[in-house]
């Protein structure tokens, strides 16, 4: 009986942990707004680039006033798109943009919905950033380099430790007086 317990208790929980993940994400706009969020492209910019907003969220034909006066931009308009029917405008953000994440504001023209996204200002662009390659030399291992003869020599000295530790064991097993 406990073990069908355990068993459905189990199972419950693994589905109530799959269920939380894959949850409906939600936008982040104002609370009992319907529609979709802000989007910042590109999401991560350098001071002095051009970021695009998009937004689902005004409807097809709806206009917007976007707000980036958190990272210094201004107000700017989002004009109706020619496609999935969202809104999209663009600013410029200035060259005085502190390295930080940002909110971006739009507002719709039609009821006052308003959404929100984030912009990272960074100080290096993506294809700028400059990833590690090799070995970490953090002292003896990585100071002595891909040597083949010395790492030949260690496994060498490995091997020899090994077989004298376990000949002395085996004779002090057997009472030869170790």
């Amino acid at each position: 009986m406990r073990r069908t317990a355990r068993l459905l208790t189990g199972t419950a929980l693994a589905a109530a942990a799959v269920g939380l993940t894959t949850a409906v994400p939600v936008y982040a706009g104002e609370p009992g707004t319907a529609g979709g969020g802000l989007t910042v492209f590109p999401s991560s910019v350098v001071p002095g680039e051009r970021a695009v907003v998009t937004t689902p969220a005004c409807g097809k034909g709806g206009s917007a006033a976007g707000d980036a006066s958190a990272v210094g931009a201004g107000a700017f308009p989002l004009a109706p798109g020619t496609g999935q029917g969202e809104a999209s405008g663009h600013f410029e953000v200035p060259p005085s943009a502190q390295p930080g994440t940002y909110e971006i504001v739009a507002t719709c023209g039609d009821d006052e919905r308003r959404v929100t996204g984030d912009l990272v200002v960074t100080l290096t662009s993506a294809a700028e950033q400059v990833y590690p390659r090799g070995s970490v030399k953090t002292g003896v291992g990585g100071a002595l380099g891909p040597d083949p003869v010395q790492t030949a020599a260690g496994v060498a000295a490995l091997a020899v430790a090994a077989a004298g530790g376990t000949w002395l064991l085996h004779r002090r097993a057997r009472g030869d007086g170790i």
